[in-house]
């Protein structure tokens, strides 16, 4: 896609942790379901809300650095234009 560049290793590992952390907290709230460890099962699922809350974040702010944005570069002619405009100093 024009306009956006690749993340930043460190933003690459940072998700990558982020991940990580939530694949592992899938896994224990299953394995915590499987176990009947309800209490154990409650508080898994507030940390994976909070992980996939974090990965959304970053995920967001790929996208916004991603994006490039155009200033429109103004062309002689209208800068020309601006600067004729403007009255000498009287002497």
């Amino acid at each position: 896609m024009p306009g956006t560049s690749p993340p930043a290793p460190k933003c690459r590992q940072l998700v990558a942790q982020r991940v990580e952390i939530r694949d592992n907290l899938l896994a224990r709230t299953a394995e915590a379901e499987r176990e009947g460890w309800f209490g154990e099962v409650e508080g898994l699922q507030v940390s994976l809300a909070g992980a996939e809350d974090e990965l959304a974040q970053l995920d967001a702010e790929q996208t916004r650095r991603g994006t490039a944005v155009d200033l429109g570069m103004p062309t002689f002619a209208q800068i020309a234009i601006r600067t004729s405009d403007v009255e000498e100093p009287a002497p």
